[in-house]
């Protein structure tokens, strides 16, 4: 494979985490792992020399904190973004702070973050590949409490049909995974005691795979990745 650097937000637990990890098993990649927790991406990641951590915090500031960082990037071929913000409760409870902090990670973040880099993607062939949930998925099961959460990612499916629209002439391919139930701390927060019939490792393996091929094939799709929703 050719040497590539690849960006990565949301990585301090969970699947981002594996997703790094994986990754890094290519010598000849560069991962960028970004998230609010430094400390423990540095505990994580610590002595793989392929993986630079930074701090990232998609609830505020992002399109500085994003320009800052690609600046001393020549060339980004992949973008995973992963990180998300989970809020579980009932429709009445949900506070303006509530939706709004959902939307701000979920799909504003993500939307900044992406202009910061459009001009750093790799001119020859580049792949954005944004994290959904099947709560965004049109006709998938539903559940109460996840008023803010599901509707902020299915926004993030809009903005992949709508980003690849508009990119379509270009080298950058964007593309959007909706995930099943994965046994993740998020999972957790929002069904507890339910045991996912996939690992956390599992579904990153595929997220990667999908991440360095699937703009091969195909261009702003919302892929359901899923075995089972609870």
């Amino acid at each position: 494979m050719n040497k590539k650097t690849i960006v990565v937000v949301g990585t301090s637990r969970g699947i981002g985490h594996a997703i790094v990890h994986q990754l890094a098993q290519q010598s000849d990649f560069t991962i960028l792992a970004l998230s609010r927790d430094v400390e423990k991406m540095k505990q994580s990641f610590d002595g793989i020399s392929n993986v630079l951590c930074q701090h990232f915090d998609l609830s505020a500031d992002v399109a500085n904190q994003a320009k800052q960082l690609f600046e001393g990037i020549s060339s980004i071929d992949v973008i995973i973004n992963n990180a998300g913000l989970l809020v579980n409760k009932p429709f009445t409870e949900l506070s303006h702070n509530d939706i709004a902090s959902c939307y701000q990670v979920n799909v504003i973040g993500v939307m900044e973050t992406v202009q910061a880099a459009v001009s750093k993607m790799n001119p020859v062939g580049s792949h954005i590949v944004n994290i959904s949930s099947m709560g965004g998925f049109q006709g998938a099961m539903k559940f109460a409490g996840l008023s803010a959460y599901s509707t902020s990612k299915a926004a993030l499916c809009s903005f992949t049909e709508l980003f690849a629209e508009e990119y379509k002439d270009s080298t950058i391919k964007m593309n959007c995974l909706c995930l099943g139930a994965a046994q993740t701390e998020m999972l957790e927060e929002a069904f507890p005691g339910y045991i996912a019939p996939v690992s956390a490792e599992k579904m990153a393996e595929f997220i990667v795979d999908f991440a360095l091929k699937g703009n091969q094939w195909m261009n702003g799709k919302i892929l359901p990745v899923s075995l089972t929703t609870p």
